[in-house]
């Protein structure tokens, strides 16, 4: 595995490391008063380790579903099945638009996605078993928006290496996607309360983007899948 693709996959995790679970939940984590850096580590650590469990199983199973799956390109059916999915997935990208979430959540008055995150983390009580939890319900609610993961779990089964190299890479790529949080958790314990109205200024941009999210992963998919399958079916050049 070359340098241009450890480049490339370190690029793939830090814009991983720009999500609800990876950065902004540890963010007001370091917001609250009373620091507690058992409690945030071992958050941080479970949304590491599920990304990282979920990279095993995909790369694992890569191999397996690329052979049952052999000459699939070469198939109109499934080239234009691949057509209607993306062109569906770019359209829904437009329901999940800030802008429209907005206007519904006006109508039914429902909190917007970091409000309510941040409700949970307010109400969860102090403990390493909470943690746990929060970490696995962030984690596995982002399993639809990770999109960079995925990509980068495609370059490394391209690659065609063995395990003995993709299980530490896989492990690399989730600890370079928590380190950010890792950084500003080591900024606030050196510099404590001096740090607050920096935190808060991320805190406030992350949470007002945050419904966007979605909208944007989908409309890339949906792009991309829709491209890859017009250029099989030779509708564009």
């Amino acid at each position: 595995m070359d340098w241009t693709l450890l480049a490339a996959l370190a690029g793939l995790a830090l814009v991983d490391s720009t999500s609800i679970g990876t950065l902004l939940i540890p963010l007001w984590m370091l917001l609250e008063p009373e620091l507690r850096v058992r409690q945030f580590f071992v958050y941080l650590g479970t949304v590491a380790g599920f990304y990282f469990g979920v990279g095993v199983a995909l790369t694992a199973g890569a191999g397996t579903l690329r052979e049952a799956f052999a000459g699939v390109g070469d198939s109109p059916v499934l080239n234009w099945a691949q057509l209607v999915v993306g062109v569906a997935l770019f359209a829904l990208s437009f329901w999940f638009d800030p802008k429209a979430v907005r206007k519904r959540r006006a109508r039914t008055g429902k909190p917007d996605t970091a409000t309510r995150w941040r409700a949970r983390l307010s109400t969860a009580e102090a403990s390493p078993a909470t943690m746990v939890g929060l970490g696995l319900g962030a984690a596995g609610l982002e399993v639809m928006s990770m999109l960079p993961y995925l990509a980068a779990i495609g370059l490394i089964t391209a690659a065609e290496v063995g395990a003995v190299v993709w299980l530490p890479v896989l492990a690399g790529y989730a600890l370079v996607m928590v380190l950010p949080a890792l950084v500003l958790v080591g900024v606030r314990v050196a510099l404590a309360r001096r740090v607050e109205t920096l935190l808060q200024v991320v805190s406030a941009w992350m949470s007002r983007h945050a419904d966007g999210m979605l909208s944007w992963v989908f409309g890339i998919v949906g792009f991309l899948l829709a491209r890859d399958a017009a250029a099989r079916l030779a509708l564009i050049g």
